[in-house]
């Protein structure tokens, strides 16, 4: 908690009362003036201020101690400020309290009665200030980039905005391309941890003969070219939040180690006879079927519950037809701009076959067919070839509802093109009427031409 506690009085011997009396547990600020007030409170911004009313150059007069109060709570209006005041003044202390003021006391000043009510309004500001906080990280929007209207994406979202205000334990599932290091930058970003480091690391990638001084450290000499004593990722991530990605490819040996470490927030480094605390939240992430590597013994199932005590479910880009156009926008204006190219557009065939392709990859396969589009093109409009895709009309479909609509989709255009835009010459080469023609057009999103 900020201890800090700015007293704004011109009296030297009330303020020596006062650093005797509550120096030892508060962090002291002295101003004898409302220009000191305000740039001590600028420069520290203390939660509690004891304000003198009669201050110079007419400390007869509450005016100076009126104003130097209302331009404190302007700059900061959960600022507690504890008005001291003559006992004849009780009515412009009321008045203080109306305007914003916490409390008052009169003089003389009962040091055990200033105590209380200096432990009560510390209390209450810490509160606020907490208050604060958490409502800003529930209402931001930001979400380290990621991008989407469709319902499993607003509940993915929701699920961050809800995890971020703790330091439970979080494990994101979803197949690889997904976003689920973007995830954890979102949640970590909207902690209370957001100024430590985040620090990722992905399990699969590192042998596991080096697994275990990656995460733990190691002392010198631990090993044959342990030259130096070396931090791991654990400890580096102190006061942050740690990524595990993959941890389904962790050693079945280095899960106990771990799992100690969930369990008491102490590590000893590899080499090592000393543990020592570490305070670092962890957020882990897998594509692989956990479940089922329990019930085959390579995965720990006490390990597993202590990682999953909030499961987040990443969707595939498949499962957010309602996001691909959007995503595909998003990085064709990111990509435009950093070469540059302006004016760079989809073409139809493109946009079809965006929509209409199953993204195996998910968000990270159309992120780099985009990439690839915009270096690619030649013109303004990007094409199926420049994006790498097979046209629309030569994929492989998941359902036989999809494979409808794009071939129902491809019939109506060619229709349209024919007879250039002209309803009831399509309609008929259709076989099909009018009114079904528009109903099929709003229904597949074709626009008139």
């Amino acid at each position: 908690m900020n201890s800090k506690l700015l007293i704004i009085e011109d009296d030297e011997e009330i303020r020596t009362q006062m650093k005797w009396a509550l120096g030892k547990d508060y962090d002291l600020l002295f101003a004898e003036n409302r220009a000191a007030a305000l740039e001590t409170f600028r420069s520290t911004r203390p939660p509690v201020v004891l304000l003198d009313l009669g201050l110079p150059p007419q400390p007869g007069n509450p005016e100076e101690g009126l104003a130097a109060m209302s331009e404190l709570l302007a700059l900061d209006r959960l600022t507690k400020i504890i008005i001291i005041t003559g006992q004849s003044e009780k009515e412009i202390a009321l008045q203080a309290v109306g305007l914003g003021a916490y409390d008052f006391l009169p003089k003389p000043i009962e040091m055990e009665d200033l105590k209380i009510v200096l432990k009560r309004c510390f209390h209450v500001a810490q509160l606020e200030r907490e208050y604060r906080v958490m409502r800003e990280l529930l209402q931001g929007d930001s979400f380290e980039g990621m991008l989407g209207n469709s319902r499993p994406m607003q509940v993915v979202f929701d699920s961050i905005r809800k995890v971020a205000t703790t330091d439970v334990p979080v494990l994101i599932l979803g197949e690889s391309g997904t976003g689920k290091e973007m995830v954890a930058k979102a949640i970590h970003q909207r902690s209370s941890r957001k100024n430590g480091p985040f620090v990722p690391i992905n399990c699969s990638a590192i042998p596991e003969t080096l697994l275990e001084s990656e995460l733990f450290g190691h002392e010198k000499g631990a090993f044959t070219g342990a030259h130096i004593q070396r931090k791991g990722r654990i400890e580096s991530a102190s006061g942050g939040t740690l990524f595990l990605d993959e941890i389904g490819e962790i050693p079945t040996q280095l899960q106990v180690k771990l799992l100690r470490f969930l369990q008491e927030q102490r590590i000893a480094r590899v080499g090592g006879r000393e543990e020592f605390q570490i305070d670092t939240r962890v957020i882990t992430a897998t594509n692989a079927d956990l479940k089922k590597a329990m019930a085959g013994g390579t995965f720990r199932e006490d390990l597993f519950y202590r990682l999953a005590v909030v499961q987040i479910s990443m969707p595939p880009l498949r499962d957010r037809e309602n996001d691909i156009s959007l995503l595909a926008q998003a990085f064709l204006n990111r990509f435009a701009a950093q070469i540059p190219k302006e004016g760079l557009a989809f073409d139809r065939e493109a946009i079809r076959s965006i929509n209409t392709h199953q993204w195996p990859g998910n968000v990270r396969e159309l992120e780099n067919s985009v990439r690839r589009a915009v270096i690619m093109a030649e013109g303004k409009h990007l094409t199926t070839k420049d994006l790498g895709l097979s046209s629309a009309m030569g994929l492989n479909f998941a359902t036989l509802k999809s494979a409808r609509e794009a071939l129902e989709r491809e019939f109506i255009q060619r229709a349209l093109r024919k007879h250039s835009g002209k309803i009831t010459a399509a309609a008929t080469d259709l076989g099909v009427s009018r009114p079904t023609l528009y109903e099929l057009m709003e229904k597949l999103d074709i626009a008139r031409e």
